[in-house]
């Protein structure tokens, strides 16, 4: 194939060019199908979310005091509240849509204006709003939802306190039922059981949603859910018996006014228990309809899950603008001349910085895919069209692999870009320190990444005892292994993944495919399964072990068992990626993305290439191979990197940042015009080391 050869104008005719691409061979990308595609299902809804985050009354400010920027956060709630942003998701009898999926396509967008805005219109409508609409009935609906979705009500949704984050089913707020005046009690018995990291606690909320552990007749219930009510409405002190502090500047999302809250012997209303799924009649006799207390307690918190669904979709969006700040300045950014003695190069033609951009653009793209696939189980559920048990129950594994990911890919993301793009990405005016910044609690807050994953690997394990239940876990990982003859089945609850090793007869041989997407996903799903394989062969029995023993056991393994988790969370992004390849119907397009997915799925392997060499899945000459594939879709998806950026559809009002502005381009081109006509007037100054090469060949020339 002929090549044509990409270098700075002016340079002539190099030995060895500094990069090449096909001549009259590349494929091109239909940016406005493809932008299309990635919007996804609610792609009207998302269009107006974003032409709304355009506008500058919702843009954060930077250096506001955090006083500041609190009443300023506050004020941009009344303005989505005027501009019918926030309400997709209540009854449409209250003035709302009943539109789950579209609800959360739209709010995610918010985080490109201001990550405060965003968690804080969350905190409002989307935890205090949700948790009455869920978890309440028609009469509190009725009685609270319409002050709470036009913020004549602010409220707080209480549920984490200061000695127990994300083991909510230990929380010690009580909420004890006193049968004479027919009223709750809830109290905070020691300072650990304060309410903590609250929005709307310190400032603003009037009105909570206070989870307790419900006491009636001497029994413990449970975690249920309270409404309470706070301050007085025109004061806005805290009523009798309620008390809180401010927990003050925080390393990012200043502009919510976090709290604590404490309560002592603050009585409510029996009618404030949100009783959708357990309620207490006045003479004090609990009743619920799912029987089990863990079951009970699941569901309710299930319920919940659309937080964990919305940081998934606002991680990846601020994952998109900053690649697309990044990358935009990295065609436009020259340094050092490489290949020329006049010209410098850009900083895109560098593998490296490639390496350091594109696998990221490419875990950006899957970690999108994956994210409208569980915006669509969300939508199924809370619909109705969906809604089993088993599919919630695979709506919150599914939240819980893919929030974890999606929320460290964005601050690993937004670091490297800052890095890849020198000072100017410290810059507060470039946003990546200060998106970072606002991020950074993302992976701790509904749900800690890691206690996630433990989530999702425990399932993983039941999934494996169900199918496996009367099979050795020894026996199955020799199994998985060895399977020679038809199709190992890969069961997670999320979806059947085949493991496909029938055509080749082993994991090894499929490897030679490493491009192939089927030798791609016989490796990255073998991976999970010889690891959920063997960590279970070693829980085998944990079980019948006495409760100590027990629990040593399974900490022994934690680390595997996590990892195997990450590794399932990895697969199913790859799974969305390959499933979103089929819906495109441009053959440009779907050959760039082919090439970006492979990227994503051979940076997987490489990063767990020591795993896959010690358990001989690849052969060392073959784990060889793998750097240099990457090397190679580097190279063919460089000229498509802009377009790539540009089909996320942020414009420059959402970008906000000024190296991505075209500035650097007209810097770097003054600079150039400037040298050249310098060289071509014949007044510039000579180079020494050109003036001592001229006099040591003269010198040659002389002596010979």
């Amino acid at each position: 194939m002929t090549e044509v050869v990409d270098r700075p104008a002016g340079q002539a005719n190099p030995a060895t060019p500094f990069r090449t691409r096909p001549a009259h061979a590349d494929p091109a990308v239909d940016v406005a199908a493809l932008g299309e595609q990635l919007l996804g299902k609610w792609a009207g809804i998302r269009r107006q979310a974003r032409r709304l985050a355009e506008s500058p009354v919702l843009h954060k400010t930077e250096g506001l005091t955090h006083t500041d920027h609190r009443a300023r956060t506050f004020g941009q709630l009344k303005y989505l509240v005027d501009n019918e942003a926030v309400h997709r998701a209540f009854p449409a009898a209250l003035g709302g849509a009943d539109d789950h999926g579209g609800n959360i396509a739209g709010f995610e967008e918010l985080v490109t204006a201001d990550p405060s805005l965003q968690i804080k219109a969350g905190v409002q409508w989307g935890l205090f709003g949700s948790a009455v609409m869920h978890l309440g009935t028609e009469e509190h609906h009725a009685k609270w939802l319409p002050g709470i979705m036009n913020l004549d009500i602010p409220g707080c949704f209480a549920m984490t306190e200061t000695g127990h984050g994300s083991d909510v089913a230990s929380i010690a707020t009580t909420a004890t039922y006193d049968a004479e005046t027919q009223e709750f009690v809830v109290h905070t018995p020691f300072r650990a059981a304060w309410k903590d990291y609250i929005g709307n606690a310190a400032i603003d909320g009037l009105g909570a949603v206070v989870f307790a552990q419900l006491v009636t007749g001497g029994v413990n219930h449970g975690v249920h859910a309270f409404y309470v009510d706070l301050r007085d409405p025109a004061s806005k002190e805290f009523l009798p018996g309620i008390g809180g502090e401010d927990d003050g500047v925080k390393g990012g999302l200043n502009g919510i006014d976090n709290g604590r809250l404490h309560f002592t012997n603050v009585r409510i209303p029996r009618t404030n228990l949100l009783n959708r799924y357990g309620n207490v009649d006045a003479d004090g006799t609990y009743t619920s309809s799912i029987a089990s207390p863990g079951r009970r307690f699941f569901t309710m918190l299930g319920t919940l899950v659309q937080g964990r669904v919305s940081l998934d979709g606002a991680a990846v969006a601020a994952s998109k603008i900053a690649l697309k700040a990044a990358i935009q300045y990295a065609t436009e950014r020259r340094q050092f001349n490489a290949s020329s003695h006049t010209d410098e190069e850009v900083l895109l033609d560098y593998q490296r910085h490639q390496r350091r951009l594109f696998t990221r653009l490419a875990t950006t793209y899957a970690a999108g895919f994956a994210h409208e696939q569980l915006l669509q189980k969300f939508d199924d559920v809370f619909s109705g069209a969906h809604d089993t048990d088993e599919d919630r129950q695979d709506l919150e594994t599914l939240a819980a692999a893919l929030k974890p990911l999606s929320t460290w890919h964005a601050l690993d993301t937004l670091q490297e870009c800052r890095e890849a793009c020198g000072g100017a990405g410290f810059l507060i005016e470039n946003r990546f320190a200060s998106l970072r910044a606002d991020l950074d609690v993302y992976a701790t807050f509904e749900g800690d990444n890691t206690v996630l994953l433990q989530l999702v690997a425990k399932r993983l394990l039941a999934d494996y005892a169900k199918e496996f239940r009367n099979v050795d876990f020894g026996v199955l990982a020799r199994y998985v292994v060895g399977q020679a003859t038809g199709v190992a089945i890969h069961r997670t609850g999320l979806r059947q993944v085949a493991q496909f090793m029938a055509d080749t007869g082993s994991v090894q041989k499929a490897a030679i495919a490493l491009r192939d997407e089927e030798g791609q996903r016989a490796l990255l799903t073998d991976r999970v399964q010889t690891m959920v394989a063997d960590v279970g062969s070693a829980l085998k029995g944990a079980g019948r072990l006495p409760q100590d023993k027990g629990a040593a056991l399974f900490n022994q393994h934690q680390n595997e068992l996590i990892e195997a988790a990450q590794a399932h969370a990895e697969l199913l992004q790859w799974e969305a990626f390959t499933e979103a390849l089929r819906d495109v119907a441009d053959p440009g397009t779907k050959t760039v993305l082919t090439w970006l997915r492979d990227l994503f799925g051979l940076s997987l392997i490489e990063k767990n290439l020591a795993w896959y060499l010690m358990n001989g899945r690849l052969s060392m000459q073959r784990g060889r191979t793998v750097g240099e594939y990457i090397n190679r879709l580097l190279v063919k998806i460089r000229p498509h990197a802009v377009d790539l950026v540009d089909a996320f559809g942020y414009g420059p009002d959402h970008i906000r940042a000024a190296i991505a502005t075209g500035a650097e381009k007209a810097r770097q081109d003054e600079a150039r015009e400037y040298l050249r006509a310098q060289r071509a007037s014949g007044q510039s100054p000579v180079e020494e080391k050109v003036l001592l090469a001229r006099t040591a060949a003269s010198a040659r020339k002389a002596g010979g």
